[in-house]
């Protein structure tokens, strides 16, 4: 089981992921919201971070309406974050860069509603 993130191995991690949110509660965790330009390129988004928390054996949190996707991320086996959520929200961030610009994706950073 991978162990929980130090308060300066947290604060390292975030650097690297300035769209993501830390949060205390439930031991710790991070949300983002990504928006796309439509269902299709979201839900090709989704497909893509599935298969890639299978093959690493870590799954969000997770909800979807129409563009939008939003992600939390912990590792409820450790009770916080974990060097499994930091790299799951990298690999999110390329994924969706990656989708983005085969279309006209609207910014990654969503503005609340």
């Amino acid at each position: 089981m991978p162990s929980l993130l130090s308060a300066d191995e947290r604060q390292k991690s975030l650097l690297s992921l300035p769209h993501w949110s830390y949060r205390p509660e439930r031991g710790g965790l991070i949300t983002r919201e990504y928006r796309f330009a439509d269902f299709l390129q979201a839900f090709a988004f989704m497909q893509e971070m599935a298969d890639f928390s299978e093959s690493i054996g870590h799954h969000p949190e997770w909800t979807n309406v129409y563009q939008r996707i939003s992600v939390t991320l912990t590792t409820h086996d450790a009770g916080g974050l974990t060097e499994l959520d930091v790299a799951w929200a990298a690999q999110a961030d390329a994924v969706a860069s990656k989708i983005q610009g085969q279309g006209n994706a609207a910014s990654t950073l969503a503005a609340p509603r």
